[in-house]
């Protein structure tokens, strides 16, 4: 009898619990559901001033809800609702928009500066793989279906005529994307992925991918430069290739960031060092996608509307100087001004 009677004054308590409160806990979800799908200022004022009022109330019926322990459901959902309220008012609230200025203005050039030991040795790389790669054929032209395989090649070799290598240089506007160039394209971005994926054993494998892709290009320019087309061909290749090839020692660099991280991870652990370097690494990478679009679009429509070499070369020269001047000298400007 005394069981069932105590049973009764805790359902009586509840139900005057809810009965006394629960229609400001209902009108504050009933604005929070408003607001987070609509900007502020689709509420009235009074409205808005009755959010932080009916905030607290619900803290307040959350704790008294917590200290007589009365039903879980119930605080359970007082707890959610605090919790949206709290992230309402309190939380950081950007828009899609700000969220994309914050990338491009901070986040990404940030980015490829703390890397900016990475990105030089991945240059480095580059340079040092099309060196090998233009000695390599030029001492022995079979050097060249070793290092780029006759299928991807287009028919080019070195017993090409000079006649067919420069038609692909200049075939004009008809051809967008086609033979080699629409090849340079689809490998860049494969070794652009690839670089940054595999990263993680130890950069091993991110050094050896930028080595082969500069000596692939070493092998390129060995071939069209011994029937002197030498500079013709970096003309062709600059207008989408500063942006291409940048993008590529970024993604190497990201690639080392992690590799070097997790092989040297120093007072952290290899786990925590791995997501230091990560989180650099992806905000690099996100970058990269947005190069590689521009070098898409500049060698779909540029690069065979513009036979110009001048012209070419202009267009690769500026590319460079802009994200150059994106990645570090903008930054130096805007320090100097403080």
């Amino acid at each position: 009898m005394t069981l069932s009677a105590g049973t009764d004054s805790v359902r009586q308590s509840l139900a005057s619990f809810r009965q006394e409160r629960e229609a400001d806990w209902k009108a504050f979800e009933a604005l929070l559901a408003r607001v987070e799908k609509r900007p502020p200022r689709a509420l009235s004022e009074d409205e808005l001033l009755s959010l932080p009022l009916l905030y607290r109330s619900a803290l307040s019926s959350l704790s008294v809800a917590r200290a007589t322990s009365l039903d879980s459901a119930l605080i359970a959902y007082l707890e959610a609702l605090c919790l949206r309220g709290y992230f309402y008012l309190y939380g950081a609230r950007r828009s899609l928009r700000t969220r994309i200025g914050d990338f491009f203005l901070h986040d990404w050039p940030a980015a490829i500066r703390d890397l900016w030991r990475e990105v030089w040795t991945s240059v480095g790389l580059t340079v040092i793989g099309a060196i090998a790669g233009y000695w390599l054929v030029g001492a022995d032209k079979r050097w060249y279906d070793a290092i780029i395989a006759p299928s991807l090649a287009g028919g080019r070799n070195p017993d090409s005529s000079a006649e067919a290598l420069r038609s692909v240089l200049y075939g004009g506007g008809d051809h967008f994307l086609s033979g080699f160039a629409a090849y340079l394209f689809t490998h860049n971005t494969q070794v652009s992925i690839l670089a940054f994926a595999l990263g993680f054993a130890f950069a091993v494998p991110s050094v050896l991918i930028i080595l082969m892709n500069g000596c692939m290009l070493g092998a390129i320019f060995q071939i069209y430069a011994a029937k002197g087309l030498g500079f013709e061909l970096g003309g062709w290749l600059s207008i989408h290739g500063t942006t291409e090839l940048f993008a590529i020692a970024i993604a190497g660099a990201a690639g080392m960031r992690i590799g070097t991280s997790i092989a040297f991870p120093g007072e952290l652990t290899r786990m925590a060092a791995a997501a230091r370097a990560g989180r650099v690494a992806a905000t690099a990478m996100i970058g990269v996608t947005v190069m590689l679009l521009f070098a898409g679009l500049l060698e779909g429509i540029g690069r065979q509307t513009i036979t110009s070499d001048l012209a070419r070369y202009s267009i690769g020269g500026g590319m460079l100087a802009l994200w150059i001047s994106y990645f570090y000298l903008l930054r130096m400007v805007r320090h100097g001004d403080r």
